[in-house]
């Protein structure tokens, strides 16, 4: 592993750059009620991360399509309106990407969060100017199937070298996603999901607070 940046950071956004469990566990729950479904009674910590049908179905051992529909429609109602709302910045995120920005770094987020809100939690904490784009799975049609191909497509669209590349993620499918792509890859640890030390995918850093990824930046970047 060498200890530097490099010129393209590709950021996952829920678990990494926010903390939107806060809202995903109040609209989670009002889907439930909205449709007259007991909610669950279990953390949603390490679910999130997948399509919110995704974690409906996990959270509420939900498998029945319409129930799953009805469950996706009454989140997107919450969630539009006022779950999103409490979303927050991890603790010293912004102003680390201001510093990243400053010093020279492109940044893109690459999300399955639904476009337009991805849009507005990112402007809600003044941090969507920093980004050059924002790829989720609704953000073209036909939509992406999902973090591989948005990986792989933003790179191709951006001109971006796999040596000059990090993503950063707090979830196996971040660290397969930049894997797939062959970019290096930092793992989140404040976020939602786990990888540990022995885990089958390549992890080059681990960061416990975004301060740790300052120093970083003033070191020559070696190519393996």
């Amino acid at each position: 592993m060498n200890a530097c940046l490099p010129g393209c950071i590709l950021f996952d956004q829920d678990g990494t750059l926010l903390d939107s469990l806060p809202g995903i566990e109040f609209s989670v729950r009002a889907a439930f009620l909205a449709c007259g479904i007991r909610p669950p009674e279990v953390s949603l910590r390490s679910m999130i991360g997948p399509p919110i049908r995704t974690i409906l179905s996990k959270a509420g051992e939900v498998t029945d399509a319409a129930v799953l529909d009805a469950l996706e429609k009454a989140f997107r109602v919450s969630y539009d309106g006022e779950g999103w709302r409490k979303t927050a910045c991890y603790p010293d995120a912004s102003r680390v990407l201001h510093a990243l920005r400053e010093r020279g770094r492109r940044l893109f987020v690459v999300s399955n969060k639904p476009l337009h809100i991805s849009l507005e939690s990112l402007k809600a904490e003044g941090i969507f100017d920093l980004f050059e784009a924002i790829v989720t799975r609704d953000s073209r049609v036909p939509a992406y199937s999902g973090k591989v191909e948005m990986t792989r497509t933003l790179m191709e669209e951006r001109l971006i070298a796999p040596e000059d590349c990090l993503f950063v993620g707090d979830t196996m499918e971040d660290a397969e996603a930049a894997a797939a792509a062959g970019v290096r890859f930092a793992y989140m640890t404040h976020g939602y999901g786990v990888i540990r030390e022995n885990a089958p995918v390549r992890v080059d850093f681990r960061f416990d607070s975004f301060l740790q990824l300052l120093p970083l930046t003033a070191k020559e970047l070696v190519h393996d």
